[in-house]
């Protein structure tokens, strides 16, 4: 085992689990600061998230076992229980994604993914100048900037609750080991 912050710990994300992870931050900020004044960074940025995405869809399913969607996608009812859990402040740790998180990956995947492919279709001759897909593209852009400051929000929330810096995790691949009471 190795050590966070001087504590002993269990590793949970793999290597490429990461790599995708910030790969597709990178991606997203360079499409975004990029825009239509440097287009041609814009689609290739664009593009690289879109393969992020499909890697990552793939490792969903075939990836480790906290890369695994069905490791961490929860049923509705099980993410409604978890949510009131947080209100009333005793939830669970979890060692992989908790039930909000693990819907929150999949927002994320898909906004990107609808961004890009949104963003490909108006490079088509067939949909180039139709405003419905501009302003469809710009639209969920902007979703996917509300989800990634939620999705911001969570770590804070649940770094904050659990005492566990979930930015380093996801750096290290590394978190304290489980404890009593934490799901793995």
């Amino acid at each position: 085992m190795h050590a966070v912050s001087g504590r002993p710990s269990t590793r949970v994300w793999a290597l490429w689990l990461r790599a995708t992870h910030w790969a597709l931050v990178a991606a997203i900020a360079v499409a975004w600061f990029s825009g239509e004044a440097l287009l041609r960074q814009h689609e290739w940025a664009g593009y690289a998230a879109l393969a992020l995405v499909a890697g990552r869809c793939i490792g969903g399913g075939l990836g480790g076992r906290y890369a695994r969607f069905r490791q961490f996608v929860r049923s509705p009812s099980e993410v409604r229980r978890y949510a009131g859990e947080v209100l009333a402040r005793r939830e669970k740790r979890y060692m992989g994604h908790n039930p909000l998180g693990g819907w929150m990956v999949i927002a994320l995947l898909a906004a990107v993914a609808a961004v890009g492919v949104t963003g490909w279709m108006y490079s088509l001759d067939m949909f180039w100048g139709l405003a419905w897909v501009e302003w469809l593209h710009r639209t969920l852009a902007w979703t996917l900037v509300a989800l990634i400051a939620l999705h911001l929000a969570g770590v804070v929330f649940t770094s904050w609750r659990h005492r566990e810096n979930l930015v380093t995790a996801m750096l290290s691949g590394r978190k304290r080991p489980q404890a009593p009471g934490d799901v793995d």
